[in-house]
This record gives C-alpha cells, structure tokens and sequence, in this order.
C-alpha cells in the first residue's frame, strides 16, 4: 500500500519571533527597535503577513494528505521523503536553502510578501496553494528544472548547491591550492573558487562577472547543464599562478581542486557555512553539474 503523498512546509521565523526570542518580552522590543529608529508596529505587520499566508497555505493541504513542517535551521536533520510534495513559504533564497536536501521532490515556492521579496523562485501567491497541491497530485502541474552544482570528496562526501558552491579557506583569507580543468592545470593563491549555476548567475556570480568588464566567462541559463567558475582575487608569485581564473564547466566535465591548507579548509554551498565539507592537505574536490535537479512547480 503506498504512501498518501505529505506536505511538508518549509519556513523561517519572522523577525517578530527572532527579536521576542532575544530580548524576552514585546516591550522589550519595542524599546530595542525604537532606540534605533524603527517601528514595531511594522515588524509585527510583517509577522502577521506571514501568520495569515501561513495559515492559509496549511489549510489549503488536503484533507487526505500527511503533512510536517521544517524551519530553515532545521533543514539538514529533516529526513524528506520520496511522496514529498515541499512547499516554501518564504524569500527565494529559502528555495535554495531546501534544495540541497532534496532529490526530485517537486518545490512549490509561495511568496507572502511581494513587496519585500523579488519572488523569482517563490512565484506563487499563498492563495494558489490550494490549486497547485492538488495540480501535483494529479500530474498536470508545470515544472520547471533547474540545474544544481555538486561538490564530492574522494571518500564518498558529498554537498549540493543551486546557487554556488564556494571552496576555500573558512574565513575567507588566502587559500592554497591546485586546480585543473581539463589539461589545463595551476597552482593558486586566493581568497577562494566559486562555482555557479543558472540560479546563481543572477547573485555572487554576477557581482564577480561584472566586476571584470567583460573578461568573464558566460553566465548560464537556470535549465543549462553547465556552471561557471571564478577565482576570487588569484595572487601573482613565483609559485603561483592567475590564468586559470574563470570558465565553464560543462555537464561532462569537472574542476577538481587539491587542498594544500592544513587546516581551515572548507567546501559550503548557497552561503549556508554551517553545512560544510572539511578539506585537509592533499584532499581533492571534485566540482561539476550534479545529476539531481530543483524540481520547480511552475504552474500548468
């Protein structure tokens, strides 16, 4: 007998809750805000935007349905599930947050507050959740694929990303290392590589791109089976080297990087440093397209 399918609603506290959970009371709030020329009043507003869309968005689960909740800060011991349906009530970048836990389930990205979130992957109106619930379940819903980055280890760990993953020191100073691409091969220097998608070719990857004015590699589509890498501030020396600072990785190919940190390094995606793979001396990353996809309900 086969699972009924379970929605699971993947949120993150409102600045309400964060700023009642350090301060202890809504008076003491309001005295720390107002010590700063802000209003309660409009952070509660937005509390009670995302209570009301939340709200909704779970009574709009039917009936028949299993149903959980994850918070963002939850999401790396949240076990998902194969009949997942995963619906994002929240800002884009909690999309990716989630993306990297998951594998095929299809992402409904629901957008509370259209006024403070550009809403690229959270298109859809709280209100729709009911109709593209039930889209799902029946099959006709659209869906969007988008492509994910993978970095992996040589003793099986891996770490997904639908933005960037970003591979260097932890603290962001100068990183040791060797990187190829290909034939092509060079010892560096810097403050870190970034590897990015589509998704995240519209965020740290545009920066650096625009940046280089028009010496950086081409920026791909969301649905491309490529990335681009840059290397962030390469440093010229004897033993190293800066002409290996940017290209494309395409969907057979691979930029593989051998630490030469004894301590310090580490491999994180989507800016989500917390979840990391530890790299030590000699350790190789392996970096290229990975073979799960964001499974994104666009609509029918």
């Amino acid at each position: 007998m086969s699972l009924a399918p379970r929605c699971v609603l993947v949120e993150r506290a409102t600045e309400y809750t964060e700023l009642v959970a350090r301060h202890g009371t809504r008076d003491q709030v309001r005295f720390f805000l107002e010590r700063r020329g802000l209003a309660l009043e409009e952070v509660e507003r937005r509390h009670r935007t995302a209570l009301e869309a939340r709200a909704r968005v779970l009574g709009a689960v039917p009936a028949d349905w299993r149903r959980a909740t994850a918070a963002r800060d939850e999401l790396d011991r949240f076990l998902f599930e194969p009949e997942d349906v995963v619906v994002v009530l929240g800002q884009d970048g909690l999309v990716a947050n989630v993306s990297k836990y998951l594998d095929g389930q299809p992402v409904i990205g629901l957008n509370p507050d259209p006024e403070r979130f550009p809403g690229v992957l959270v298109a859809h109106d709280p209100a729709a959740a009911v109709d593209l619930l039930r889209d799902v379940e029946v099959g006709r819903a659209g869906v969007e694929e988008r492509t994910m980055a993978r970095a992996r280890l040589e003793d099986g760990q891996e770490l997904y990303a639908l933005n960037e993953i970003f591979v260097g020191h932890a603290s962001h100073q100068s990183a040791r290392y060797t990187l190829r691409l290909g034939e092509t091969v060079e010892r560096q220097s810097s403050s870190g590589v970034i590897v990015a998608t589509g998704t995240g070719a519209t965020g740290w990857a545009a920066s650096i791109a625009r940046e280089r004015q028009g010496g950086a590699p081409p920026l791909p589509r969301p649905g491309d089976e490529a990335l681009t890498f840059f290397v962030r501030e390469a440093w010229p020396s004897p033993a190293t080297g800066t002409t290996l600072t940017g290209g494309v990785v395409g969907a057979r190919d691979e930029l593989v990087l051998t630490c030469e940190l004894g301590d310090g390094g580490v491999a994180f995606g989507d800016g989500i440093e917390t979840d990391r793979l530890e790299l030590d001396w000699a350790q190789r990353v392996h970096l290229g397209v990975a073979s799960r996809r964001l499974r994104l309900v666009s609509g029918r």
